[in-house]
């Protein structure tokens, strides 16, 4: 009782306060590699706490309710970006046993076997049969591949080194790692076709991601309509109805989308658009960069302290 009064008065202020959760994947088991990355397990207890603390509604519905100041207390909404299969498989039946909808952005250039350029580095580094790689081209010399340590190691210099590379010199860095690591890779991290029917046929709600999970504010502008549009278009023709929310890939203003994007985006008939941007919504918030925020604690007690300290 004490965390709902609590973000009753926090999420009051301003005409109400909507709060939008991000996920990425929730996996079987946990991961050795990643510790850290949400199971099933854990997304099992974190959807616990949030059914009991918050009203959580549909994000088409929350920005409606948003706009005419109509929210209810507590307000809510889920929302997972990208596309894994495990969102079908492990997250989805969570939150229908605890009937909490969710909306899931799909990037549509890694439907059916794609895979993206994170996952296929972290992947070749998991799976490599060699000792150590060489990196001195990206300025980072030799990393060491021997234990799991060394590996997360590897991940964690060369993600970085390579996030904001042009769309074709990150594609051939990493092609070029996964060459070095000499590893097979997995074709089903990312969801199928018919998969993401039956997803949308459970409940889910659909929104577009782009095609190819682009840096945006790297692209020409007419290069970030044809992603933005098409994986719209990809949507629709595969689910067959409208599909009027978009995910910003990465998603941070600025650095990874400008303001011509968000003006973009709106041309193109979107209802709204998420970020990555921390904090919460009011009535006044752009509703074509509505922000997200996930608390990182893996306790009841601190993950609702970072809830509250986030609408506060």
């Amino acid at each position: 009782m004490l965390e709902r009064t609590v973000l009753d008065f926090a999420s009051s202020a301003d005409g109400g306060r909507l709060s939008i959760l991000i996920f990425h994947r929730v996996l079987t088991e946990p991961d050795p590699l990643f510790p850290e990355e949400m199971d099933r397990r854990q997304f099992d207890l974190v959807t616990s706490w949030i059914a009991s603390w918050f009203n959580v509604i549909p994000l088409d519905e929350a920005v409606i309710h948003l706009a005419h100041g109509t929210l209810p207390p507590r307000a809510a909404c889920i929302t997972f970006d990208d596309g894994y299969a495990d969102n079908l498989l492990n997250a989805l039946p969570i939150l229908n046993k605890r009937g909490l909808p969710a909306t899931f952005f799909i990037a549509t250039g890694f439907l059916d076997g794609g895979l993206m350029w994170n996952d296929a580095l972290i992947e070749s580094i998991r799976g490599s049969a060699a000792d150590e790689i060489d990196a001195g081209w990206l300025g980072l010399g030799t990393l060491g591949l021997a234990g799991l340590g060394d590996r997360r190691a590897a991940v964690d210099c060369l993600i970085p080194a390579i996030k904001h590379l042009p769309s074709d010199e990150r594609d051939q860095a990493v092609a070029r790692i996964v060459e070095a690591c000499h590893a097979a890779l997995p074709s089903d991290l990312m969801l199928t076709t018919s998969q993401l029917r039956l997803m949308r046929a459970s409940g889910a709600t659909i929104g577009a991601h782009t095609c190819d999970h682009p840096i945006l504010s790297r692209l020409e502008l007419d290069d970030a309509r044809r992603q933005i549009g098409d994986s719209r278009d990809q949507l629709e023709a595969i689910l067959g109805e409208r599909v009027g929310l978009f995910a910003y890939p990465n998603g941070k203003p600025v650095d990874d989308y400008l303001p011509e994007h968000a003006t973009l985006v709106k041309s193109l008939g979107f209802d709204a658009a998420v970020s990555t941007a921390w904090g919460y919504n009011t009535r006044s918030t752009d509703p074509h960069q509505l922000r997200r925020f996930t608390p990182w604690a893996r306790t009841k007690t601190r993950y609702g302290f970072q809830m509250v300290r986030n609408l506060l």
